[in-house]
């Protein structure tokens, strides 16, 4: 081959390398377009047509977008084959590991990443969160703590180790972590809803309150916040009973069938005096719950005594009674009104008998009363024949 014919093939080379280079310059531009206008599936299309390994991370972020996570696994891992160092890729990797239950090999990928930049918390939180999906949760809190000890206010690893101590009951070290991260960030619906949480199991009701109370003005209008908001303005005192009626009014709106609201919200009416209202929200609460409902027909034969119908409070005792045959002091209710609504002595004496018969090893107070009003009956009975 002449010289001249070898230049002229080099320069068409150069040629056809320059047209590749601005064609692949085109299709980076369009796709990046279509990627950033959330057209991720046709970006997929022109990032294919590029082949760098850039583009490659383009269609493995863009695969994970659109939810179609096998592919984006697929693709992320052909990227770190070609190159280990690719550290945003093995991160997303070991994040979609997590997401679609492939914890072992998440860990895998967070253990060499935290080994690799050890001053990285997500690295450790990550790993946190793998050793959890595992079941090794001694070391998932180690994890978490290495993310506080790198970062003092990373929220999420605070809130994971304020959740487990939350479960253990350690109230103390639940106020440690959550105080931590509430001292960064205020106003953290998460870690308020663990320190609410924390007071409320504890039964420190009235330093629950004020936190929920915050909760609802920082936007946490949900069921679960206006259900606690309830149960707290119910205890607290009666000049509370109207914000427990509104609160559970609130929770019964967004879940139109609630039990626990339609319950909530007689309970709260009961103890407004409102007795009508109240024993249709209850009753509504039992025709919603196929559970035991002994406490629902406890509060409606309450409000039949407070409205003087001694008979229908016998009847709803008897209900109670039937859902929880354990429940002695419904027995003994139902023996104290029939004693003051029936004048046949042996009714009561029959009733009061059961009562012995059935809860009398007790030995309380009421087994001494119904065996003393026994006594009482057959003498009265003795002395009529």
């Amino acid at each position: 081959m002449s010289i001249v014919r070898l230049k002229f093939f080099h320069l068409i080379l150069l040629v056809m390398a320059s047209l590749k280079s601005e064609a692949q310059t085109s299709d980076l531009g369009i796709a990046d377009s279509l990627y950033q206008l959330g057209n991720h599936a046709e970006a997929i299309n022109y990032y294919a047509k590029v082949g760098t390994l850039k583009s490659d991370i383009q269609i493995a972020n863009a695969y994970a977008i659109i939810g179609n996570y096998d592919k984006a696994i697929l693709q992320y891992e052909s990227v770190v084959s070609k190159d280990k160092e690719q550290i945003h890729a093995n991160f997303e990797l070991g994040k979609l590991y997590l997401k679609t239950k492939k914890a072992t090999k998440a860990l895998e990928v967070f253990q060499q990443l935290a080994a690799d930049q050890p001053e990285n918390p997500e690295f450790y939180f990550y790993k946190g969160r793998a050793w959890q999906d595992v079941a090794n949760v001694a070391n998932a809190n180690k994890a978490f703590k290495e993310a506080t000890r790198r970062d003092s206010t990373h929220l999420r690893s605070i809130y994971q180790l304020g959740k487990y101590h939350l479960v253990k009951r350690n109230l103390d070290s639940v106020h440690i972590y959550i105080d931590m991260g509430l001292q960064f960030y205020e106003n953290d619906v998460a870690l308020l809803n663990l320190k609410a949480l924390a007071y409320f199991n504890a039964n420190k009701l009235y330093w629950a309150l004020p936190i929920y109370e915050q909760l609802l003005e920082l936007g946490e209008k949900t069921e679960y916040i206006y259900e606690k908001l309830g149960i707290l303005y119910d205890v607290k005192n009666e000049n509370e009973n109207e914000k427990s009626k509104l609160a559970y009014q609130r929770f019964l709106d967004l879940d139109h069938t609630n039990p626990k609201a339609l319950f909530g919200l007689g309970n709260a009416y009961m103890k407004l005096k409102v007795l009508d209202s109240a024993a249709f929200y209850i009753k509504e609460s039992i025709v919603q719950q196929q559970i035991i409902l002994d406490k629902e027909y406890n509060a409606l034969a309450r409000i039949s005594v407070d409205q003087g119908d001694l008979r229908l409070a016998i009847d709803y005792y008897k209900n109670a009674l039937q859902e929880d045959p354990e429940g002695y002091l419904y027995k003994y209710e139902i023996c104290f009104l029939t004693d003051q609504f029936y004048k046949d002595p042996k009714m009561k004496l029959g009733c009061y008998k059961s009562y012995i018969e059935t809860f009398g090893k007790k030995k309380d107070y009421f087994s001494e009363f119904a065996q003393s009003r026994i006594n009482e009956l057959k003498e009265e009975i003795h002395f009529e024949k």
